[in-house]
């Protein structure tokens, strides 16, 4: 006889007999330290004391019967009359190694704890297979409580009526349990009371299935430290952790290696194997949701002699999407089990719910979804709960609200059906994104500033106050940005797109995101030529020349550059002056320099016509800039020097680092290194204080160069590698140029016998 099953069996008679331990321990003439003892699993009774507890317990015959062949049975082995009410486990179940390691820690934890009910939540949205689960791991673990099993369906997301009264659900446990229906209490508290006192003994394993929320599960929890209790639910069930100390398990869609176990299982493994790639898109098209692989699954195996390719032909041309998810019966729909969680929402948490499907990215910010619905931020906040509460929505590291593809496909349908103006939340998201990328650009931008057009109605304003606040926002929305351009093709939102595009030039630039730059680029482009918009036109397409340049693409940064030069005159002269600029250093940067001059001449001068001492100011830094490259020295050390009073007059700390930057190339090409070093070092410290990664590794390439003049090789490696890290951050091929200029030096070597060390030859070096 196992010591602890009969401590539990004596305990539960004795509750069940209404005795304290002092009542029977006057009864059978046996102590109470003896008895506790016993029910505390430390001692066994002889047979004699056996027979006296039992007499005092009042048990019949059958009881007495029941009572010792329960005691003696084999550790492990059920209990004859237990109850077994759970449902056959899935032969096709695949996958979740992760989620049953967590469950066999749990389930070691009801033995361990010592006292404590153990209980433990399973949620996740819907069809991700919470049950299928919970079942499997209920089987597993069935020896383990030969009191039995305890299910119950508790209908808190089924179409098929209200939720279950936990009463109802009571009095079926109670029956299972040997207790007759004539004893049931009327009262779902006097049924839980009872429940506890009936369990408080027992080894069970009870499965909650769909659950509705905690107070549902509440008056169901065994009272039992040796039962374990698992509740599956699409509700977060934060009540069960806050006061049960419920362990909380989520459950996310399949890996793509579970899925495909997932589809071996249910349509053999060699019709796998024969077409892999599609097995891995049926997968993908099914979002890796077990209940929507379930479904092809099934449809699938209906049809054995058909290639998986046409299936996945068919599923990728259905419109919807859901219908090919659809069946007859309504538990295993997946469009079905969507609505029942959707029709479980508040209204107001609906509509944003139905907004959230014209988000084209990944993951949407609490921001952007208050946006998209035009609601202030606290009330999109309180929604946003409700739908993670709902596990219509699950949150990613970084906070971030994640909406499954067929999730969102449901959400886009009800969109429809309810005529909410999609075109409205389009224009509310792109403003959010242009506005607030304006906003920022205060403090990160290194071009000119566009001009701030209101947002329309119902766009969030984020509070951004310095530099990190503004770069985290921008790095919070680089995954939608992108997305969203692409998705705006009505033309009703050409204006937006190409707001868009522009505002967002200078992050995409200081963080090197080039081909993002150039895809976005191209989108605005379009817009802007749709509206003729001359001046757009002009600007996008020198964004779209530089973002080529920075890949290494000249001859395609060439074509657009000959198409902005055949627009220059049709230009107002403010943007035209600012092309010109952006022309010229263009052609600086692919050699040019007879081009870059003209271009840079001409960019003053039309700063000088309009009376722009700011343009004045800037624009003589580019002309000594680009004179200094043309072997003009002195020409350009006075034109720098013209220009820093009034770059210091206007406040323009980047263009006053130009200046400094064209000083310590002229000195340098004059020979005087020791003032180069200078002018340099006070470029460098400007562009460091302005956080301009870019120009401050321009100023390091030429840096080297004096260095490498000097005799300083090793000062001159050290700063071109410098500027390689701060390029490689910024994603430019001119990292490679600077790595590869370190690389080329010669090295220092150590003479035979010892003495000063001396250069390696370069060809040596390599």
């Amino acid at each position: 006889m196992d010591k602890s099953t009969f401590g539990l069996l004596l305990r539960e008679a004795r509750q069940r007999s209404l005795l304290t331990l002092e009542g029977l321990a006057e009864a059978s003439g046996v102590s109470v330290r003896a008895i506790s003892d016993m029910e505390r699993g430390k001692s066994l009774p002889r047979q004699n004391t056996l027979g006296e507890l039992l007499d005092a317990l009042g048990l019949d015959e059958e009881a007495r019967r029941r009572f010792v062949q329960r005691a003696t049975a084999p550790a492990g082995a059920p209990r004859t009359g237990a109850p077994r009410q759970l449902p056959p486990d899935l032969v096709v179940f695949r996958g979740r190694t992760d989620a049953l390691t967590a469950a066999r820690g749990v389930t070691d934890q009801v033995a361990a704890d010592g006292g404590h009910v153990v209980v433990c939540a399973i949620g996740g949205m819907a069809g991700v297979g919470k049950t299928a689960l919970a079942v499997h791991w209920a089987h597993q673990v069935a020896d383990r409580f030969p009191d039995g099993q305890l299910y119950v369906n508790l209908r808190g997301f089924d179409p098929s009526g209200p939720p279950l009264d936990p009463g109802e659900a009571l009095g079926g446990f109670l029956r299972a349990l040997g207790v007759p229906s004539s004893d049931l209490p009327a009262g779902t508290e006097e049924r839980a009371a009872l429940f506890r006192q009936r369990t408080a003994a027992l080894r069970l394993v009870v499965v909650l299935d769909n659950a509705g929320d905690s107070a549902q599960v509440r008056p169901l929890l065994p009272a039992s430290a040796g039962s374990l209790t698992l509740v599956t639910s699409r509700d977060q069930l934060s009540g069960l952790a806050a006061v049960e100390g419920a362990a909380m398990f989520r459950l996310d869609v399949w890996t793509p290696a579970e899925a495909r176990a997932a589809l071996e299982a249910r349509i053999g493994e060699e019709r796998c194997r024969a077409e892999p790639e599609a097995v891995a898109e049926l997968a993908e098209l099914c979002g890796n949701l077990p209940l929507a692989i379930a479904v092809v699954g099934a449809q699938l195996s209906a049809e054995p002699k058909m290639r998986l390719a046409l299936g996945v032909r068919e599923l990728r041309q259905t419109r919807p999407r859901l219908d090919a998810l659809s069946t007859d019966d309504r538990r295993v729909d997946v469009r079905a089990v969507f609505s029942w969680s959707y029709r479980a929402l508040t209204p107001d948490t609906a509509r944003l719910f139905r907004h959230l499907s014209v988000h084209p990215g990944p993951t949407v910010s609490a921001e952007a979804a208050a946006s998209l619905a035009g609601v202030p931020l606290p009330v999109a906040r309180r929604h946003l709960r409700e739908l993670t509460a709902a596990s219509l929505l699950s949150r990613d590291a970084d906070g971030r609200y994640v909406l499954h593809d067929l999730v969102r496909e449901y959400a886009r349908e009800l969109l429809a059906q309810e005529r909410d103006d999609a075109p409205a939340a389009r224009a509310r998201l792109l403003d959010y994104l242009s506005h607030n990328a304006h906003r920022a650009n205060e403090f990160v931008a290194h071009l000119v500033p566009e001009p701030d057009v209101p947002p329309v109605d119902g766009v969030v304003e984020v509070a951004l106050d310095n530099r990190a606040e503004a770069l985290d926002w921008f790095r919070q929305e680089e995954s939608t940005v992108g997305a969203a351009a692409r998705a705006t093709d009505d033309p009703r939102l050409l204006e937006h797109r190409v707001r868009l595009t522009l505002e967002w030039v200078s992050h995409n630039v200081t963080s090197g995101r080039w081909s993002e730059e150039t895809e976005m680029a191209r989108l605005g482009l379009d817009a802007a030529l749709a509206l003729d918009d001359g001046v757009s036109v002009g600007k996008i397409r020198s964004v779209l020349a530089r973002s080529l340049i920075e890949t290494g693409r000249v001859a395609e940064a060439d074509e657009v550059i000959d198409l902005m030069l055949a627009q220059l005159a049709e230009l107002p002269p403010d943007t035209r002056a600012r092309l010109e600029r952006e022309i010229g250093f263009f052609r600086i940067r692919e050699g040019r320099f007879d081009e870059a001059l003209r271009h840079a001449r001409t960019n003053l001068a039309l700063h000088r016509e309009a009376g722009r001492l700011d343009g004045i100011a800037s624009g003589l830094s580019n002309v000594g800039w680009v004179l200094a490259h043309l072997g003009a020295y002195q020409e350009a050390i006075d034109t720098c020097e013209e220009a820093i009073p009034l770059l210091r007059e206007v406040g323009d700390l980047r263009f006053e680092a130009g200046a400094w930057q064209g000083i310590g190339y002229a000195r340098q090409g004059l020979g005087d290194l020791d003032a180069a070093v200078a002018g340099y070092e006070r470029s460098r410290a400007l562009f460091a204080e302005l956080l301009d990664d870019y120009s401050q590794a321009g100023v390091l390439d030429h840096l080297a160069t004096v260095q490498v003049e000097s005799g300083d090789t090793e000062r001159a490696r050290e700063n071109w590698m410098r500027a390689a890290e701060l390029l490689d951050t910024l994603r430019t091929v001119a990292a490679a140029e600077m790595r590869a200029k370190a690389r080329a030096l010669p090295r220092p070597v150590d003479r035979p016998g010892g003495g000063e060390p001396e250069e390696a030859d370069r060809e040596g070096h390599r």
